[in-house]
């Protein structure tokens, strides 16, 4: 895998010694020194406070800060692999009708009307969150009763899996959808029995809202970042970042880079705003002009970064989008789908491979997942290369033996334990049994296959304790344990997947994702230790402070 070589920022004007009641360094020896010595924006040495003194007297005729964070915990910055701010800091603005705010569909369409007479009249009305079967009628809601919210604008209601949701009539009008629209590759407009719309739509057929200008995506996969105004987007951007260093994330895998989200970051990046790290994974539908321009591998600096490119395989699991082609068990007539035909899946993958591009597949069902094995093992045959670090994103249901390919192909999954957490329920209502075995991280671990666990957000909240707590645990928000015991990892190995892990599925762990001596000054205060925190209260762990380059930023 080519590294990149990032830029060396700015020092300070005096070496800081940092020391609280416990540092957890999570390096190869899980060592917890007294203190570290941050110079400029790096580590400089990991020790007692007093050879950490005699260390910067070494260098420097300038007497050292000791900042003392008191009886607090500092672990590593987490790292987020794979997330959608752009999407996040818009749904930040967003009317929140999850588990916590509505069960029912009464209470979502009261939610959105109370928001609807705040709102500037044809502003249109946008809500996110909702799980279906999370929900007493344990069903979508239609478009007939998101028209008690408004038939005069706009009305969207997000899915909480992110890939669809249902409109309103106003919506569908607009966009001069009907039910003789066929659906588009890649998506769904929903029908009744009669063939009616009934509002709800999936995946690619949520192009009517995202717009199709700059951002069409087509078989490649779905945008669904809708548009605002350039100035709104950045507003929503930074508001997104504070969201993730207020859970301790410093550093952020962009998992869907369009020219749209591009071009946020370089807006932020060039205002001097941008204070968390980005590696970017650019849409497939960039391929081309990513080989083009000579982006063979990791290019940028320390701050935004570009890391490869992102692929769909399927759908999603929540969304019952995922591809199981003999239908559902919780409804037999659906079956998902495969965003590419298995030939040009696996073309699309060598031709990647060639040229040294990380991928990384949003990839879920066993069927989808095996076109995704197969074509890496097709690409490695060709070229091999034991350091490509080729990535599935979620790999929510891979059988034993796939893990034992995906251990040879040296593949990564990251994975997001808030999903098993919020509706793992779902999952199995939807495929059955084989539902508990979402998220299988101590089979991953077991052969061998790298831990990694990231949020997805804004599908689940940016809060690294609560991941790692459902990762231990695997109980759900409704208190089930889903599956057996040995599909959790221990906390060691889940704050591991959240940070060093997380590193090198970005092949950034030269720099990040511990504390020693070399790396980059990026730490989380925690307001208790883990260790010494009842696995059912880990979520409860506060991030006091958030630091990045040895810089304080939350």
């Amino acid at each position: 895998m080519r590294k990149l070589a990032f830029t060396q920022a700015p020092a300070f004007t005096a070496p800081t010694i940092v020391t609280a009641a416990k540092i957890h360094t999570l390096d190869d020896e899980s060592s917890a020194p007294e203190a570290f010595l941050v110079i400029g924006d790096r580590i400089r040495a990991v020790s007692s406070i007093a050879e950490c003194r005699t260390a910067a007297a070494a260098v420097s005729a300038i007497e050292p800060e000791l900042v003392d964070l008191g009886d607090t915990t500092i672990v590593p910055g987490f790292i987020d692999a794979h997330a959608h701010p752009l999407m996040l800091g818009q749904m930040m603005s967003w009317v929140d009708c999850g588990p916590e705010k509505a069960g029912s569909i009464p209470e979502i369409v009261a939610l959105l009307s109370e928001a609807a007479k705040t709102l500037p009249a044809g502003r249109p009305i946008r809500g996110y969150g909702y799980e279906q079967r999370n929900l007493a009628e344990r069903r979508h809601p239609t478009r007939f009763e998101l028209d008690e919210v408004a038939t005069d604008r706009e009305v969207y209601l997000m899915n909480a899996s992110g890939h669809g949701g249902v409109v309103n009539s106003y919506t569908f009008e607009l966009h001069g959808v009907t039910k003789d629209t066929p659906n588009p590759k890649g998506g769904e407009f929903f029908r009744d029995a009669d063939g009616e719309l009934t509002g709800e739509l999936s995946d690619a057929a949520c192009n009517v809202l995202t717009g199709l200008e700059g951002v069409k995506i087509g078989h490649h996969g779905p945008n669904f970042h809708l548009a605002d105004e350039p100035a709104e987007h950045k507003l929503q951007l930074a508001a997104a970042q504070e969201n993730f260093l207020a859970g301790g994330v410093t550093t952020i895998g962009d998992a869907q880079v369009s020219r749209r989200e591009f071009d946020m970051y370089l807006r932020l990046a060039e205002s001097g705003d941008l204070k968390v790290r980005v590696s970017m994974y650019l849409l497939s539908h960039l391929l081309d002009e990513a080989i083009e321009m000579g982006l063979h591998g990791q290019f940028g600096n320390e701050h935004l970064s570009f890391a490869g490119i992102k692929f769909y395989s399927d759908g999603t699991l929540g969304g019952w989008t995922a591809y199981f082609p003999d239908g559902y068990v919780g409804d037999p007539c659906r079956t998902g789908q495969l965003y590419h035909d298995p030939r040009d899946y696996t073309e699309l993958i060598a031709k990647a491979h060639r040229v040294g591009l990380q991928t990384a597949t949003h990839s879920q069902s066993p069927t989808a997942l095996e076109m995704v094995i197969s074509a890496i093992e097709a690409a490695q045959a060709e070229r091999p290369d034991a350091d490509a670090r080729h990535r599935i994103e979620h790999c929510g249901l891979p059988t034993l033996e796939q893990i034992d390919r995906m251990a040879k192909a040296g593949i990564m999954p990251v994975n997001q334990p808030q999903h098993h957490y919020n509706w793992g329920e779902g999952v199995e209502q939807a495929i059955g049994t084989p539902g508990e075995r979402f998220n299988p991280l101590g089979d991953f671990e077991r052969a061998g296959v790298p831990v990694t666990i990231s949020s997805d957000a804004p599908v689940a909240d940016p809060r690294p304790m609560e991941a790692i707590q459902a990762a231990v645990s695997r109980i759900t928000r409704r208190g089930t344990q889903l599956g057996s015991d040995d599909l959790a990892v221990s906390l060691d190995t889940a704050l591991r997947g959240h940070t060093i892990s997380a590193a090198r599925a970005l092949g950034r762990e030269d720099e990040l994702g511990s504390i020693e001596v070399g790396k980059r000054a990026d730490f989380a205060v925690l307001d208790r230790d883990p260790f010494n925190t009842p696995i059912p209260e880990l979520a409860a762990v506060t991030v006091a402070s958030t630091w990045v380059g040895g810089e304080r930023v939350f």
